[in-house]
């Protein structure tokens, strides 16, 4: 079933909003808020306390399950609570565009007309006001949500703000919206081979109605659904200034939202996003792993990030999402035996640790983008390493995020061309993690921190570190105090 267009006022839908979000069950607040930025800064970005150790995870709906729906989907939370996850991010869940969908054997630009059976683009926004019945129903994702914060976990999801569908309803409703050629006709965003979308009209966003439409779209599922927040496709091809404003318009429905942006822009850290994507970290580990770069990139990634971003800024570390896993190749195909190191160095050197659908079972299939393709769950063989990171990330403040973190310095080795080591340090936690980043054994030494460690994960578990020891390829080991 779809759902008519929300038509209530903005004025309504925030007055609504305290008795919509209270009836999915939203968490209670879990202490006071951290705000980010200098005490002088007016109008400053607030992180909610609940995220200052929270972990995402990142739902790919249509194939988590054999049914690839919401309902079908739920059963699976109290598992993903046990991993220790916090934050779910859902991949878009609006009905598709039906006009140039992509999939299947559309290729060269032929149309695909509606019903041919390409399952297409969730990022081809049909309506942003609706479920994809494919999907669901409304009442599912109430349903969803309302379980996931009866177990302590959050619900954002994926929002494509930059274009819509061909047909999106807005293409009839409101073509002053879009871009258009001189012709009137809408364009898919230019440089890009994405045309199955039309690029919305950003730059006249305010005067058109675009800026006060989308920020309404966004309030509606938080007040309806209670939604905890949102991820932002191409966060850095919208204006700034339309996500500061979105930001203030959803913490009227819901103060401890939650905004991660896939961009890395630290000018949305002032005032819009709790979080960013790691992407240039991201890319640096693939590159260590096939040995095309140094170890040293990642220290002089470091002094980067460091002058670059606040030091409240949230950010994501990952080795695979959904764009990697069927665009660039698996975990196993671009990182080979360093997957376990790189995905302990994405968890514990950034700040907040994200999964993917099918991560924990070590998932060996590039996923379909545009039709039907289950995740080969098998025994979850991942399952316990990423509970150990996830677990490590909530109880040792010093790995916790932004501020509310230790922020990473680099130590020195016997073995730098090879070895990668860092330590965290916050209010008496600390956290030191030793990579070897290459396919021999090293022998390493380094100058430890004075502070009751013992190993956690990796080499010498459940014994300590001793100096002179070896790494084996691509081995790692995780020191840590015990809080």
């Amino acid at each position: 079933m779809i759902f008519p267009s929300f038509s209530l006022g903005r004025t309504a839908l925030f007055a609504s909003a305290v008795t919509l979000v209270a009836s999915c069950g939203t968490p209670e607040p879990t202490g006071t808020a951290h705000v980010g930025g200098s005490a002088e800064q007016e109008d400053q970005l607030v992180h909610a306390a609940w995220t200052k150790n929270a972990t995402i995870y990142e739902v790919n709906l249509r194939q988590h399950t054999p049914e690839g729906t919401i309902a079908a989907f739920i059963p699976d939370l109290p598992r993903l609570k046990a991993l220790g996850v916090d934050i779910l991010w859902l991949m878009p869940i609006h009905p598709i565009g039906d006009v140039n969908r992509k999939g299947g054997e559309n290729k060269n630009n032929v149309i695909v007309e509606p019903g041919s059976g390409s399952l297409g683009s969730p990022y081809s926004v049909q309506d942003y006001h609706a479920v994809n019945p494919d999907y669901g129903t409304h009442e599912d994702l109430r349903a969803l949500t309302a379980a996931a914060h009866d177990l302590g976990m959050r619900v954002i999801l994926d929002w494509v703000a930059n274009h819509s569908a061909f047909d999106c309803v807005w293409t009839e409703e409101h073509r002053e919206y879009y871009l258009l050629d001189s012709l009137g006709t809408l364009q898919p965003p230019l440089g890009t081979d994405w045309w199955d979308v039309a690029q919305l009209d950003w730059e006249g966003g305010v005067e058109n109605g675009l800026y006060a439409a989308m920020a309404e779209a966004m309030a509606f599922w938080v007040a309806d659904c209670g939604i905890d927040g949102f991820r932002c496709d191409v966060a850095m091809k919208v204006p700034t200034p339309f996500w500061d404003m979105a930001r203030r318009q959803l913490e009227a429905v819901n103060p401890e939202v939650f905004l991660l942006a896939e961009a890395e822009e630290p000018e949305h850290h002032n005032r819009a996003f709790d979080m960013s994507y790691g992407w240039h970290f991201h890319h640096l580990t693939n590159q260590v792993a096939q040995g095309k770069e140094p170890v040293q990139v990642l220290r002089d990634y470091l002094e980067e990030e460091a002058e670059r971003f606040p030091s409240d800024a949230y950010r994501m570390g990952f080795i695979t999402n959904h764009d990697e896993n069927s665009w660039k190749g698996t975990v196993e195909e671009r990182y080979g035996d360093a997957g376990d190191a790189m995905g302990v160095l994405a968890a514990t050197l950034l700040d907040m640790p994200l999964v993917y659908s099918g991560q924990e079972s070590y998932n060996r299939d590039r996923l379909r983008f545009f039709e039907k393709d289950t995740v080969v769950w098998g025994d979850y063989g991942k399952a316990d390493f990423y509970r150990q990171l996830n677990d490590l990330n909530h109880t040792r403040e010093a790995l916790w995020n932004g501020d509310y973190g230790g922020a990473p310095q680099v130590l020195k080795t016997s073995a730098d061309e090879y070895v990668f080591a860092f330590q965290k340090e916050k209010n008496g936690s600390t956290v030191v993690v030793v990579l070897n980043l290459s396919d021999a054994p090293q022998e390493v030494s380094l100058s430890l921190p004075d502070a009751p460690l013992k190993v956690v994960m990796g080499a010498g578990e459940l014994g300590g570190w001793s100096e002179g020891q070896t790494l084996g390829p691509w081995g790692y080991c995780v020191l840590a105090t015990d809080a």
